[in-house]
């Protein structure tokens, strides 16, 4: 059957009580002590992303208003272009318009100036037309 041995357990005993406090020195005790710290980091660190929170909130709304007031400017810088471009557009048209004004004020005298020169020429060559005229009565 089995023996127990007394000296051997009381040597098993002291050897496990030795490794026990050992292992709580070197292992246990370090080990709680580092998870303790890091639970501890944990805190601080949630604790900081909420104070962070408040500060991407602000800067965020302060991104948003910056992109606004740029839209802002932007669409009156595009309406003052537009304008300008429309003044420029219309000086051009009002300068073409004067200058077609001109070249047809121009025509119309070049007109009536042939006019008075076909109608005087026509005169003049009347008497021959006059002439002709008889011609072809007499021979009819």
């Amino acid at each position: 059957m089995l023996d127990i041995s007394p000296i051997l357990l009381g040597v098993t005993l002291v050897v496990f009580l030795i490794l026990i406090a050992v292992l709580n020195s070197w292992l246990y005790r370090p080990l709680l002590s580092y998870m303790s710290k890091r639970d501890a980091d944990l805190k601080r660190d949630l604790q900081q992303v909420g104070s962070n929170d408040d500060e991407v909130s602000a800067l965020i709304a302060k991104s948003e208003q910056t992109v606004m007031d740029a839209k802002l400017e932007a669409a009156a810088l595009r309406e003052k272009v537009i304008a300008d471009a429309k003044e420029l557009a219309q000086s051009k048209l009002d300068a073409k318009r004067a200058e077609l004004a001109g070249e047809y004020l121009e025509f119309e005298k070049t007109l009536a100036q042939e006019r008075k020169e076909l109608n005087n020429a026509l005169l003049s060559q009347a008497p021959l037309f006059k002439e002709a005229i008889k011609a072809k009565f007499s021979q009819l």
